[in-house]
């Protein structure tokens, strides 16, 4: 269980915090103190037992603090930064902080980290980062760059892993998020790139982390309205290598995506959330505790004056603008149990009782019955017993995964193939992850119902799987009309039968575009040149000269002449794909994938003669696309080459051409073909006549050894 106190205003008159709240709430080296830095110009100090300030400092007017003050816990001094660069260091006794110690930076700081047990640190907005002392004894030292261009950070934590200092950091840039995280023990900055795992990019409104053996958690609240984890290593297997995280799911839906002001996320435990935000679009802000473990709502509070979205917690105290005040809420969160999580966790004991906890000492107790002429011989046997514990051997992370999967929830599985595939890969990992495949796909056939999609397209992403270490996945993905892992497979196994692949192009020929718009597809394909088909049919198509090949013409006896004329601009119509962009991206994966003729040809003919010509459509389109460059080549990321398309186009009318030329709605791109193809050799056998030429040319320059260092020929060319 968890429950929400009565809160209290912490400010006696309006915070000058601005549109977007206070810049920070932070610990001083008091327990009950803790600084206040509003976003103009002013740091207080509040002792939150009595609700009252304790300090007041402000810089000069037209000044403005850029980072939340924050506590030196190794001298009880404070330390803020204004305008970017200007760091100030005060204490108690300091009434003005133009008068204190100064110190103008060489870079833009963006905060300033410090708590128990090791020095403050200075993150710079470039993600360098310097410890205190090292960056006054030279403030206008050298600060090199870390992040990329255009990346910019927006979230940072500083925590201690084993008694050692770690900081995080989350940057983003053009909508992809990546996570820094440095470990000061070993001086090892490690980049991870955070996956969302669902088309759709969302905005990532708050983040929060805790600390557990062998993993930090990182969770994030979506615009979405929904709270994703991510399990970063804190011993990665190749620490200066970018790795990829997929974050999973934790919670769906807790806050409203389209709440004005935002919203706000905060671990309290191992089990709880805080989650600050509206949600519904049309009700009020409120906070609210969920159990991360049993997936519910434990408590709630309205806010009626509205809020930033913003949320800190400290010990057992939740900070966060109500209105225009600055409020306390204490919470307390119980262990988590399933009674406890759904309301129902009984509390028998009076609520003034104290239980003291029962501890039973092993050694003794076996000698409490017998006398303590037993008691050596009770201590043999406990030796006995923990020499049997100690030898028995450590069950593997892959024996126990697969334990997990005959029986777990997809939920479950999914956690726990994550934290497995995030341990260091031994030299056996293909064959393990083709083992948990196939168990998976041995509990989807046993029941129906089951089908962890998400785990399937982790495991298939670790580019170890080849198809015939699980031959089922594909088929079971068929069945499933499961169109995302279909390309994901298509583009990732090496060795896809025919067979399957002709299935595969039947099916994502066939599909329904109602069903294509809800699939996850990646789009990356055609991305940059697909304009999505308004009614169903291929419109008039452009007007190239480019490679001497001209749609719109009915003959080509001109090629010859247009050769020895100077090229005119073409028209520039558009063009329409006959296919939408989902479908066109699938299909793109087709050709893309590898095959041999003598097998494909076979199934290519059990394609119904519509399809074909949809498809020949779609590469004869493809083919008009790579014209419009002088490189003949598809822009986007990993498109088909002209070479794919053009071996396409001639395996499908091998396949299909005598059915094909039957169909009235192909004979308009059967002629295209049939021009396109006529103008390709009007233009091989012009250049073949100008190579006759060359040849002579370069015979005629053979013969002549006495040139002298200037003179004008005149060669005649019939």
């Amino acid at each position: 269980m968890a429950d929400l106190e009565e809160g209290f205003t912490l400010t006696a008159v309006p915070l000058g915090s601005g549109p977007d709240g206070p810049l920070g709430v932070e610990q001083s080296d008091k327990t009950d103190q803790f600084l206040v830095t509003d976003s103009g110009r002013t740091v207080i100090l509040y002792k939150v037992s009595d609700q009252k300030p304790l300090g007041s400092w402000s810089v000069k007017q037209g000044q403005i603090i850029t980072c939340p003050a924050v506590c030196n816990f190794q001298t009880g001094e404070y330390i803020v930064v204004h305008d970017n660069k200007v760091l100030r260091i005060w204490n108690n006794e300091d009434v003005n902080l133009d008068k204190v110690f100064k110190a103008t930076l060489s870079a833009e700081v963006y905060r300033i980290h410090s708590i128990q047990g090791t020095e403050p640190l200075v993150l710079f907005k470039e993600g360098a980062v310097r410890g205190l002392e090292a960056l006054l004894a030279e403030p206008q030292q050298k600060i090199e760059t870390v992040i990329s261009d255009e990346e910019v950070i927006k979230w940072t934590k500083f925590f201690m892993v084993f008694r050692h200092p770690v900081l995080i950091f989350i940057t983003e840039k053009h909508g992809n998020y990546f996570a820094y995280v440095q470990k000061f023990n070993s001086r090892i900055l490690s980049k991870y790139t955070l996956l969302l795992g669902q088309e759709e990019k969302c905005v990532i409104q708050s983040f929060s982390t805790s600390v557990g053996r062998k993993f930090i958690s990182l969770m994030s609240l979506t615009s979405d309205g929904c709270v994703y984890e991510t399990l970063i290593p804190i011993h990665p297997s190749e620490p200066e290598k970018n790795q990829r995280l997929v974050q999973s799911q934790l919670l769906k839906s807790v806050v409203s995506g389209s709440a004005r002001s935002g919203a706000a996320l905060s671990i309290l435990d191992q089990d709880h959330v805080a989650v600050l935000g509206a949600p519904r679009p049309a009700s009020k802000e409120c906070l609210s505790v969920w159990n991360t473990k049993f997936q519910t709502l434990q408590t709630s509070k309205e806010l009626p004056q509205g809020t930033s979205g913003q949320l800190w917690y400290y010990g057992e105290n939740l900070f966060m603008l109500h209105g225009k005040f600055l409020t306390v809420i204490p919470y307390k969160c119980e262990v988590s149990s399933l009674a406890g999580a759904l309301g129902k966790l009984k509390h028998s004991q009076d609520p003034g009782t104290h239980v003291t906890p029962h501890f039973v000492n092993w050694e003794t107790s076996q000698g409490c019955e017998l006398g303590s002429q037993n008691s050596e011989q009770s201590k043999r046997i406990l030796r006995r017993r923990k020499i049997q514990v100690s030898v028995q051997p450590e069950v593997p992370a892959s024996t126990q995964l697969l334990a997990t999967i005959q029986k777990d929830s997809e939920k479950h599985i999914e956690v726990e193939l994550r934290k497995f595939l995030a341990t260091k890969r031994t030299p056996d990992f293909h064959t393990i992850i083709g083992d948990v495949v196939i168990g998976l796909l041995g509990r989807c056939k046993a029941e129906p119902s089951f089908y962890p999609r998400n785990c399937l397209m982790q495991l298939v992403q670790t580019h170890v799987l080849s198809y015939s270490l699980c031959p089922g996945l594909m088929e079971v993905a068929l069945e499933k009309t499961d169109v995302q892992i279909l390309q994901l497979c298509l583009q990732q196994l090496p060795d896809v039968p025919e067979s399957v692949t002709c299935a595969c192009l039947k099916l994502f020929l066939s599909i329904g575009d109602d069903t294509l718009q809800d699939a996850d597809i990646n789009m990356e394909s055609v991305s940059d040149y697909m304009d999505p088909v308004q009614d169903g049919e291929m419109e008039e198509q452009t007007t190239f000269l480019q490679n001497g090949f001209n749609p719109e013409e009915d003959n080509c006896d001109s090629c010859a002449q247009k050769l020895k004329e100077k090229p005119q601009a073409a028209a520039d119509e558009s063009t329409s794909c006959p296919l939408t962009p989902k479908r066109a991206a699938l299909l793109n994966a087709i050709l893309c994938s590898a095959y041999s003729e003598t097998f494909l040809l076979p199934h290519l003919k059990d394609i119904p003669a519509q399809h074909s010509t949809l498809f020949l459509q779609y590469l004869y389109f493809l083919y008009l696309k790579c014209s419009e460059n002088a490189t003949m080549t598809l822009p986007g990321t990993h498109p088909p080459t002209l070479n794919q398309i053009m071996d396409w186009i001639c395996l499908l009318l091998d396949a299909n051409f005598t059915v094909v030329v039957m169909i009235p709605e192909a004979k308009r791109l059967l002629l295209s073909l049939y021009k396109f193809v006529k103008s390709q050799i009007s233009i091989c056998s012009e250049l073949n006549k100008i190579e006759v030429s060359f040849r002579e040319l370069q015979k005629l320059n053979q013969e002549k050894n006495n040139r002298e260092l200037y003179s004008i020929e005149v060669l005649e060319l019939f």
